[in-house]
């Protein structure tokens, strides 16, 4: 009986670690954000077995969201950002995350977005990157667009283009001004943490020069060296197969002290 005991916690352990869906919870926003499943051109992301992802979409946005001094000629309106909760990070560690830009707009009203690992006074620690339709080019940088500090993958990003769907975008999906809408589907952000410290990640996105054809950005499985930025424990937790060999060991420890 004690062995079917085992057996059982040794499964639930292993069924625990199978389903992952980022949660936005504690993460603090303006705009219009929130999380969502597979809808039209946006899939689930490849992080593994991911359920659901989060979005930021220009559609309903508030003013003065844009960053400062980048975007060329023209202004930032309207837009969202969605900031996460502060998370430990030590230098040298791998802060990893993917993303997928939704445009409805193009020409000289195309829209940008972009993600920013902020210290914990708020100030910007590394510009990660920007994301704006540059036709016949990649989107990230995007034209009048700063370089990204972050490495993607893969390094080629150009719009898959079209008239995209996708909710987020309220009347806009399924639409398209000019030449430069589309997706450029599920992209992995990596950026090596430089200085140990607590951070938070910056999510965000905004119109330019108008404030019809909106655009957004989806995004999932933001982690630490493969840990969920939002657990909180700063441990890495052991894997599957290591927990089980614990709790072998731990009853054959019981065992003996029976006998």
């Amino acid at each position: 009986m004690k062995r079917s005991k085992l057996v059982l916690s040794s499964t639930a352990i292993l069924l625990s670690v199978q389903v992952h869906a980022i949660e936005i919870n504690g993460w603090t926003g303006v705009g219009n954000y929130g999380t969502g499943v597979a809808d039209g051109s946006v899939t689930l992301s490849p992080y593994t077995d991911s359920s659901q992802y989060g979005w930021v979409s220009t559609r309903n946005g508030v003013d003065g969201v844009g960053l400062a001094g980048i975007g060329g000629a023209g202004n930032s309106t309207n837009g969202s950002v969605l900031t996460s909760s502060a998370f430990s990070a030590e230098a040298g560690s791998s802060l990893q995350f993917y993303f997928n830009y939704v445009t409805s707009d193009g020409a000289g009203y195309a829209d940008y977005g972009w993600a920013r690992l902020l210290n914990e006074d708020m100030t910007q620690a590394s510009l990660l990157f920007t994301a704006r339709t540059t036709v016949g080019s990649d989107t990230v940088p995007g034209f009048s667009m700063p370089a990204p500090d972050a490495t993607l993958t893969p390094t080629n990003t150009p719009i898959i283009s079209g008239e995209p769907l996708w909710s987020p975008l309220g009347g806009d999906s399924g639409s398209c001004y000019s030449t430069g809408c589309g997706y450029t589907d599920w992209v992995q952000v990596s950026y090596e943490i430089l200085t140990t410290g607590n951070y938070l990640l910056e999510i965000g996105v905004v119109n330019w020069n108008d404030e019809f054809y909106d655009t957004g950005m989806a995004f999932d499985g933001a982690t630490i060296d493969g840990v969920d930025i939002n657990d909180g424990s700063g441990e890495v937790p052991a894997p599957a197969p290591l927990a089980l060999v614990g709790l072998g060991l731990l009853a054959l420890g019981v065992s003996r002290k029976q006998k």
